[in-house]
């Protein structure tokens, strides 16, 4: 293993340069990269289709930056005065915003203070004169108490009468000359931005994504806020002359992405009220701009769900780019993932460098995960969980390196949630003897499958019987266990194997009966092929079946073994298990990449068809004339 990484001339990451800029930190997407450059340059929007954690969001982010921060502008509402549930939107150069704000506010206060100055001086004289009057009142000859008091009261509730109806004409003031006493509000602010904004609108609803205008209860009566300040901007806006990414496009309602290809097409979109908590239609304002590249990312069932006007848009105006999951195990790429490694160190800030060493098992963790020979996964962010997780262990225990010591303990305690459960599943069918790894059973074998998908595989093993019994007029093959349609038809396709090996049909002399047991998770997939085709066979000949024995295969109607995926976890699950020999295909035999501890405690046995398992796995003694008869028909193979 060492000879693989003799360019490895450093001796830990402090000594690996992490490149500045976000593109030059994207692995392995060179056509993606690509793609993403030209649309920087040329304002193109991107559609971006592959698996998680595969950097489509860091893409994005290098976009952004590339396009730097020319021609970005405030967004301004003004209180329009001739309908003020028409907000005016004016924009200005980035930065200027904040001037018009707080010079506004200053004239506001301005008259705010001389307002209140005379407010105050006509609120003493209105308590004063009452009582001036009655004081006036009594010193006169003849003033009674009485009369003084009456024209107390009378003065009093005048002076009240005075100052409420001096502060309904200020407030009609307000509404007769709106623009002279309200400020604008900034709905977009760039102030000292140093690259073109990015937004991830992933999952956001509606009102964030377009905009919105707030509820206010108090709207009706006049006293309420008034409408250009309750304007929120949305997202398409926030990045005008930026990048709006939305990773899982397709979960956004119809009605969304409808908006959303409107917004594309002109380059502006009125802010309305879109959420529960709205001013509903009553207001909209001016068309706001919102000129942005988008990035669209999501799997392949994305394409399906995505609005074909929209996909339309993206792809007469802009580009799609498929993500790799994997790049060739070859020196420049395993450089690439050490760098990789420094990248995250440097990105997390809380964790020491890892050795060479260290950086070597990760890289062969790399190659496990990538679930094909030769190759080196792209889903870093998985691979990023387990270096996180390994510089938590080395700082807990306060080493200055992270060694492989510690990968190997992280290993145990980041075990993706399909592992955890596929161990459950594998105690639980231990203890009651479900699972059985010694001595030998007709019908019965020992399948492999996974759980999860893309990275995430985690093995299990799936115990699968077969009886074989008379058949009646109705011949026919039944399978139970949950089973998808992949699964279903791959068992049909077990019947011409044993046309061609025995000569005999079993739907005019048999009923066939295949049970996967306890498969509450179903089944799916045409990789237990080979197991159901063994079991078959061996309760069709009564020929028992070594239950020491694990297999994983798929199988072509002319019997042979063609590669499967996950083979590695497959092989896992099988020593976890404690099985002592796994039949696999001979083109998966590179695909196996096992952890140091593993390796040497399992046989692993290639094969390249059924006549080759059958002959491995089943015990012939008594039965050595069948096992001539697979053999011719199996011919030179």
């Amino acid at each position: 293993m060492i000879e693989e990484f003799k360019e490895f001339t450093f001796k830990d990451t402090s000594e690996i340069a992490v490149p500045k800029r976000i593109v030059d930190q994207v692995i392995g997407q060179d056509n993606a990269v690509n793609v993403i450059t030209k649309a920087a340059r040329k304002g193109r929007h991107v559609l971006l289709i592959g698996e998680p954690g595969t950097g489509k969001s860091m893409l994005g982010l290098a976009l952004a930056e590339i396009m730097g921060k020319e021609k970005l502008v405030d967004i301004l509402s003004f209180p329009n005065p001739n309908d003020e549930n028409t907000p005016l939107i004016r924009t200005v150069p980035a930065g200027k915003g904040r001037e018009i704000i707080a010079k506004s506010k200053i004239e506001s206060m301005g008259m705010l203070k001389n307002q209140n100055v005379l407010l105050f001086v006509l609120a003493i004289i209105s308590m004063i004169a009452p009582w001036w009057i009655r004081s006036s009142y009594l010193a006169e000859k003849g003033g009674s108490p009485t009369s003084a008091s009456i024209m107390f009261a009378a003065f009093f509730m005048g002076g009240m009468l005075f100052l409420a109806s001096f502060v309904i004409f200020l407030n009609l003031g307000k509404k007769m000359a709106p623009n002279k006493t309200q400020a604008p509000k900034i709905i977009v602010d760039n102030y000292k931005r140093k690259q073109a904004p990015f937004y991830d609108a992933t999952g956001a609803h509606a009102g964030a994504l377009l905009g919105d205008v707030l509820h206010d209860p108090f709207q009706s009566g006049g006293l309420g806020t008034p409408a250009h300040e309750r304007v929120v901007a949305g997202m398409i806006h926030k990045c005008n002359m930026g990048v709006l990414f939305i990773d899982e496009i397709a979960t956004l309602q119809p009605a969304t992405q409808q908006e959303l290809l409107s917004a594309l097409q002109e380059g502006k979109y009125a802010i309305t009220g879109q959420s529960e908590r709205s001013a509903g239609a009553m207001v909209r304002t001016e068309p706001v701009p919102c000129k942005f590249i988008m990035i669209a990312a999501g799997n392949l069932e994305t394409v399906k769900n995505l609005h074909p006007a929209l996909r339309s848009r993206i792809r007469g105006y802009g580009y799609e780019a498929f993500m790799n999951e994997t790049i060739k195990d070859t020196k420049e790429n395993r450089m690439k993932i050490a760098t990789f490694i420094a990248q995250e160190i440097k990105k997390d800030g809380k964790i020491p460098h890892f050795s060479r060493e260290a950086i070597i098992l990760i890289i062969q963790e790399a190659k496990m995960m990538a679930n094909r020979k030769g190759h080196l996964t792209l889903r870093l962010r998985e691979l990023g969980g387990l270096v996180r997780a390994s510089g938590d262990i080395a700082s807990e225990e306060r080493a200055k390196l992270v060694l492989p010591n510690h990968i190997m303990k992280a290993r145990k305690i980041s075990r993706t949630l399909e592992h955890q459960i596929a161990d459950k599943i594998i105690e639980r069918k231990r203890e009651y003897e479900v699972i059985k790894v010694t001595g030998t059973q007709i019908g019965r074998v020992n399948g492999l499958a996974v759980m999860g998908g893309g990275s995430a595989f985690s093995g299990i093993i799936l115990p699968i019987e077969s009886a074989v019994t008379p058949g009646g007029k109705e011949n026919k093959v039944v399978a139970t266990g949950k089973l998808g349609e992949i699964a279903k038809e791959a068992i049909q396709n077990v019947t011409a194997i044993i046309k061609k090996y025995f000569g005999e049909d079993i739907k005019g002399q048999y009923d066939i009966y295949i049970q996967f047991l306890q498969t509450y998770e179903g089944v799916e997939g045409d990789s237990a092929s080979v197991a159901v085709a063994t079991a078959i066979i061996s309760a069709l000949k009564q020929v028992p079946v070594r239950q020491n024995y694990a297999m994983t295969g798929s199988l072509s109607v002319r019997g042979e073994v063609l590669p499967v995926g996950g083979v590695s976890s497959k092989v896992s699950a099988a020593i976890d298990t404690g099985i002592e020999k796994v039949i696999v295909p001979q083109a998966n035999l590179r695909d196996i990449i096992l952890p140091k501890e593993m390796v040497g405690k399992i046989k692993i046995v290639p094969v390249e068809t059924i006549a080759q398992v059958l002959e491995e796995t089943l015990d012939w003694k008594g039965k050595e004339s069948v096992l001539k008869k697979i053999k011719a028909a199996n011919g030179s193979r």
